[in-house]
């Protein structure tokens, strides 16, 4: 077989795959995004207790989570736009779902005002990922930082049970499912095959 002759199969992520990325964005990506945030909040001290409980929580998280979310797909090679998607929306579950725990049963906050954000974190993950997959990562990352931003902005100034920030998790919800269908199953690196930096 010649070397242009060579057909590499596109990445399709198995239920494996997938669980393996949830637990990313659980296991990796809440401690680290907690860490950093801790280490902000000691940055802050100075500051009157709302003005530190607006800037760690409305400024500073939106960045750090956002880009937590997605660090477990930098080191993915040879992804489709579809498979790198599809495994953001499984780290953006994973967090999602460990930070419903910690702050319904250890900060005792709200079930229903947290389920929302079983729907943000995945929608927005995802949002940055097709940014990854489209070669234009900061552009979708500030995306996915704005929505993160308004969420938390509504969520410290009307506070209640009942998340007045739903319309920006809706409007997540809604790109999220808008780029799914934009994506598609070709390789993000498009090499030509002799250009290929991997042995085939």
């Amino acid at each position: 077989m010649k070397k242009e002759d060579t057909v590499i199969q596109l990445h399709k992520p198995g239920i494996n795959e997938l669980l393996f990325f949830f637990l990313a964005g659980a296991i990796m990506s809440v401690p680290w995004t907690f860490g950093v945030n801790l280490f902000a909040d000691q940055l802050l001290t100075g500051l009157s207790a709302f003005s530190a409980l607006f800037v760690s929580v409305v400024v500073f998280a939106p960045f750090v989570e956002e880009f937590s979310k997605v660090f477990p797909l930098f080191y993915r090679h040879g992804e489709t736009q579809r498979s790198i998607f599809n495994l953001a929306l499984s780290v953006g579950f994973g967090f999602g779902i460990i930070e419903f725990l910690i702050y319904v049963f250890a900060l005792g906050a709200s079930p229903f005002g947290r389920l929302p954000g079983l729907l943000f974190h995945p929608a927005s993950a995802s949002i940055t990922a097709y940014g990854i997959a489209t070669k234009r990562p900061l552009q979708f990352y500030l995306v996915a930082v704005g929505l993160h931003f308004s969420n938390n902005f509504l969520a410290i100034f009307t506070p209640g049970d009942f998340p007045s920030s739903i319309i920006i998790v809706a409007t997540a919800v809604f790109i999220s499912s808008w780029l799914y269908g934009k994506t598609k199953e070709k390789f993000i690196d498009q090499y030509p095959i002799a250009q290929c930096p991997v042995p085939i």
